[in-house]
């Protein structure tokens, strides 16, 4: 396990679980924060031994996005944004949107602003009964950011995205459920085991197939038919040639489970 002042990196079982750990200020995101978040998703990019990632919040919050005391701070030298948008919320979640491993957010509460907006970088959402969603940007004044704007009306389409970023009202589990914003509801004490059995699978299954799953869902969105199709042509070509996929094949034929290994 590693850990700093606000954001926790512990291994299992194949599973990096990336915990932010700020639960007094809601998880909500300084400066260190997030250099650190930053730092630790790269870490499970890095690491051979995590196969799936999972990002969560400790306490009763997910994360309630930029931290804005220290925000109003830097409002008062002048400074406004300090930048924070592209120095620091982009390259974090372009990091969990291209990470070649499967992540899952595990909301554990409240999920506002950037950090609502981090969590629909990731590839699963698995909320609790007590999670909400709110894009809290208009209530301050900002337009959104951390992808959101992508990201949000790919999920739940845009005139819902456009309702969320608008109005600026929580949306509690139930209704994201409904809406496609997650893809699990489990009661509040049961988000650690399901979130862990999910990742565990996910951590067991072929992840040089994932990742190529991944690349073909976030550059196919943005590319016409033609050049998705030639992606997927590529991806696949690449993934004919792993371990993993011959020995799936064999034990398809010799009707027994298959065993992966990421490459």
């Amino acid at each position: 396990m590693s850990e700093s002042d606000s954001v926790v990196y512990e291994l299992s079982e194949g599973v990096a679980t990336i915990t932010l750990n700020r639960p007094d200020a809601m998880n909500s995101l300084t400066v260190e924060a997030k250099e650190a978040l930053l730092a630790a998703v790269e870490r499970a990019r890095n690491d051979n031994s995590a196969r799936a990632v999972v990002l969560t919040g400790r306490g009763k919050a997910f994360c309630a996005g930029q931290d804005l005391r220290e925000h109003a701070a830097v409002l008062g030298s002048g400074e406004g944004l300090g930048d924070t948008v592209r120095k620091h919320y982009n390259p974090i979640a372009l990091a969990l949107a291209r990470m070649p491993k499967p992540v899952i957010a595990a909301v554990n509460g409240v999920a506002a602003g950037a950090g609502a907006s981090l969590a629909f970088a990731c590839d699963l959402r698995v909320a609790s009964e007590r999670a909400s969603f709110l894009m809290a940007f208009a209530n301050v004044g900002l337009g959104s950011d951390s992808g959101a704007s992508w990201t949000l009306p790919r999920l739940i389409g845009h005139a819902r995205a456009m309702e969320m970023l608008l109005l600026a009202e929580p949306v509690k589990a139930a209704r994201a459920l409904e809406i496609g914003l997650v893809n699990r509801v489990v009661p509040a004490d049961e988000l650690a085991g399901a979130t862990g059995e999910l990742a565990r699978r996910l951590a067991s299954g072929p992840t040089v197939a994932y990742a190529a799953i991944k690349g073909e869902l976030n550059f196919g969105s943005g590319l016409d038919l033609e050049n998705a199709l030639e992606m997927e042509a590529a991806l696949q070509d690449q993934c004919a040639q792993t371990a993993d996929h011959l020995n799936a094949t064999l034990a398809f034929v010799d009707k027994r489970q298959p065993e992966f290994e990421g490459r």
